[in-house]
């Protein structure tokens, strides 16, 4: 094996890039913070276009979930894992020896998860070979997989700012449009649903479109169209960079909250779409939810425990609403300042 260990990367405190010919695993490690703990942060497979594109993808995935923690009040830090390949072909035993090895290589400073391309029964076997996995099975009534928590946190999230924006307190009639319907995204629109909202999604998976919206009885939209079309709530599931300046420039919703990571191509877009009186909930507020249950499980906490604390998710957005207009700014800017106040905090208290 090949390992690259850059340490201290610009605000990166170790950027960790890895081959192992014989398991074909190609990977690059992201810690940005541990200020706060640990970095704890997913490992995405997926087959990247090019290098630069995994490295991007690594760097700014890791510094959300610097944010998501903080912001969040967790004891964690911020790191992110991708792993380029296709993983419907990966040999996976061999592969996650191999990724064990630069787990391992971390010391502990680094705590992987499942993400896109990754599952539960992925994190089970990597534990088999190094210590530091978390997102595992909790017993028969948790399995470890945080994309219900995910779901139910953008919900919450949803909640917040619909409340804030109307004093509706649910989202009963509510017109949302779900753009991504996978994991997180179509246990979302079933949620809402369930709610009382009338809601729309679409997929690249056409099948997938098709079961989501048959158990939401919702209308599917063409994925070429759906970030524009007419709603109440945009939520924005599936990858990130959507939200471009021409992308927000055609949005017709009134609030953009949803789950997929980094979904604004640039932070100038929260100004642009502040400017259209747009909310825009940040990501990794909303998305806080599967990193706040896995804390709860690592503090020994229940499944009820961890569902109450991500619906704790509102009161940070209403407290963020708040905070933006007694500023004049955005929610992005407010919750910005928030983590970096507790990142401050810690590192003149260690």
């Amino acid at each position: 094996m090949r390992i690259v260990d850059d340490a201290a990367v610009g605000p990166y405190e170790r950027v960790v890039h890895a081959e192992d010919a014989a398991s074909g695993l190609r990977t690059i490690v992201a810690v940005h913070s541990t200020a706060l703990g640990p970095a704890a942060g997913g490992t995405r497979f997926h087959p990247y276009a090019s290098a630069a594109s995994a490295v991007i993808d690594a760097l700014r995935l890791a510094e959300g979930m610097t944010m998501k923690a903080a912001v969040a009040g967790l004891p964690l830090g911020g790191g992110k894992a991708v792993i380029v390949g296709d993983p419907r072909e990966a040999a996976r035993p061999r592969l996650w020896e191999a990724y064990a090895r630069v787990i391992d290589h971390l010391g502990g400073s680094y705590l992987a998860a499942e993400d896109v391309g990754t599952g539960v029964a992925d994190m089970v076997e990597l534990r088999r070979h190094t210590p530091h996995v978390i997102g595992l099975p909790q017993g028969p009534d948790w399995d470890g997989d945080p994309s219900p928590f995910t779901a139910r946190g953008v919900a919450a999230a949803m909640r917040a700012a619909w409340a804030e924006e109307t004093g509706a307190d649910s989202l009963a009639g509510v017109r949302v449009v779900v753009v991504g319907v996978g994991k997180v995204g179509g246990r979302l629109a079933r949620l809402l649903a369930a709610e009382g909202a009338e809601v729309a999604v679409s997929d690249v998976d056409a099948a997938r479109s098709r079961d989501v919206a048959r158990d939401v009885a919702g209308r599917i939209l063409d994925p070429a169209a759906a970030l524009a079309a007419p709603c109440d709530i945009l939520a924005p599931c599936a990858l990130g960079g959507v939200l471009t300046p021409a992308s927000a420039a055609a949005l017709r919703c009134r609030w953009v909250v949803g789950a997929a990571n980094n979904q604004l191509s640039e932070d100038a877009v929260a100004d642009l779409l502040a400017r259209r009186h747009v909310g825009y909930v940040p990501d990794f507020v909303a998305n806080g939810g599967g990193v706040i249950s896995i804390a709860e499980a690592m503090a020994g906490g229940t499944a009820e425990s961890a569902a109450d604390a991500v619906d704790r998710i509102a009161e940070t957005v209403t407290e963020l609403i708040e905070a933006a207009a007694a500023s004049g700014g955005t929610l992005l800017a407010a919750a910005r300042r928030r983590a970096a106040s507790r990142l401050a905090l810690a590192a003149a208290t260690s």
